[in-house]
């Protein structure tokens, strides 16, 4: 039996690289039906400001709706008008919500006392932030050489817990590395332990 050679093919094509919405992991051409289509719009014009161009110009929305439209009776126009009307009012709503609580929220750095002279540090409130809590902890573990994990709290949340007294590096290093949380935002605690009933005798 003779050997057969598979030649390539001809029209073979390069693979085509995809960009993916950093706000709702969508490619950009989609995400105005994620809800965060504001974000979408920050984050891309960021990181790809010439797909925003050709996103978010005024010529480009301008055409996309005279295309979407002109196949549509004047009736269904109306209604799609007001339709998207109603989603854009949504998603802005939907946003200023998450906005206030953004603000209202806090990360608390608390340090507590173990034993005499040990500490960890506590960190929690980051996932109001949308901060991945694991991504953040091997941060931590890596840029203060010591153990970090994530933690359950008693009241069934989680949250970040450090080994040693780096309560100020972990402030000052989530105003440089997060300006989406505010500084006043970040508030340090500290834990003191109790001492024994003995001690008030």
């Amino acid at each position: 039996m003779a050997d057969t050679e598979t030649a390539p093919a001809a029209d073979a094509r390069p693979a085509k690289s995809v960009v993916y919405c950093g706000q709702c992991s969508l490619p950009p051409e989609y995400c105005e039906y994620g809800g965060t289509t504001q974000r979408c719009a920050d984050w891309l014009l960021k990181h790809h400001p010439d797909l925003h161009a050709k996103l978010y110009s005024e010529e480009a929305q301008a055409a996309a709706l005279t295309q979407n439209l002109s196949s549509l009776s004047v009736d269904a126009q109306k209604r799609a008008e007001k339709d998207a009307q109603k989603k854009a009012a949504k998603a802005s709503a939907a946003e200023s919500r998450e906005a206030e609580k953004r603000a209202s929220s806090k990360v608390t750095i608390k340090r507590v006392e173990r034993n005499k002279r040990k500490y960890v540090t506590e960190v929690s409130g980051l996932e109001h932030f949308g901060l991945d809590l694991k991504k953040i902890a091997k941060e931590f573990g890596k840029k203060f050489a010591t153990g970090s994990s994530v933690t359950k709290t008693p009241s069934g949340g989680e949250e970040i817990t450090v080994q040693g007294d780096v309560s100020d590096d972990i402030f000052d290093w989530l105003g440089e590395h997060h300006e989406e949380i505010p500084e006043e935002n970040i508030e340090l605690v500290e834990d003191k332990k109790k001492k024994g009933a003995a001690a008030a005798v």
